[in-house]
């Protein structure tokens, strides 16, 4: 009979679970008891950890999906592109944690971060990056086709260029929804009109809520409207 008591992978860590998952590097990567301003430093840290993993999984979706559409596989895009942003969804929904964090022990922590910002996130940076990409995949792949997005968009929904456009949409909508979460839970817990880390402004971070990835599939939507009849 086969052992299946003790580990079979290689490298360190008592069995294969903390060895395939790396958990002792993981746990170790949190500021220790000894380090801490308040023990609620480990809450803020993990959430912002754990956001930059999701962040890398939503680009590495990205990144695929752009590959797909360069090849011409748009249906197999659509799928990556919406696993992307189920990732910006979860991440949305473990800001509401923060909201345990109260205003006076956020002071405390606040100066262990430096002058760190979460506009500095390098999972942040390489979705912005990929997304980027994959528009301009889509872009060429309606010019390889010979359509536009005006045409596109008053042809049947079911198409898989007109469903992934939506995808596409629908990812712009979450990074908005994710923005407005974590603007209003940082005007809950540090207060409106003070400086962030870097001296920007904390009600910044509402305007960047209008920001988007995709302007061009917000603005046919007005075009059409503005259209109709004509």
């Amino acid at each position: 009979m086969t052992d299946l008591s003790g580990p079979v992978l290689p490298g360190e860590g008592i069995n294969d679970y903390v060895r395939y998952m790396r958990t002792d590097e993981l746990l170790a990567l949190q500021r220790t008891a000894d380090q801490w301003a308040h023990p609620d430093e480990l809450l803020f840290q993990i959430t912002h950890q754990s956001t930059e993993l999701w962040l890398k999984l939503a680009a590495a979706q990205l990144d695929r999906a752009a590959a797909h559409v360069a090849g011409g596989e748009v249906g197999h895009a659509e799928l990556l592109v919406q696993r992307a942003t189920t990732a910006l969804r979860l991440i949305t929904e473990q800001l509401d944690v923060l909201r345990h964090l109260t205003p006076a022990d956020f002071a405390r922590i606040r100066p262990a971060l430096g002058n760190g910002s979460g506009a500095e996130s390098p999972g942040w940076q390489g979705l912005r990056r990929t997304a980027r990409r994959l528009g301009r995949e889509f872009e060429a792949r309606l010019a390889a086709d010979g359509t536009d997005l005006g045409t596109l968009y008053r042809g049947e929904p079911t198409v898989p260029a007109y469903r992934l456009a939506e995808a596409l949409v629908a990812l712009d909508e979450r990074i908005a929804l994710w923005r407005t979460e974590h603007y209003k839970i940082a005007t809950r817990i540090i207060g409106h009109a003070v400086l962030g880390t870097q001296g920007t402004p904390v009600d910044t971070l509402a305007r960047l809520i209008a920001q988007k990835l995709f302007p061009r599939l917000w603005q046919i939507r007005t075009e059409i409207t503005r259209g109709y009849g004509s």
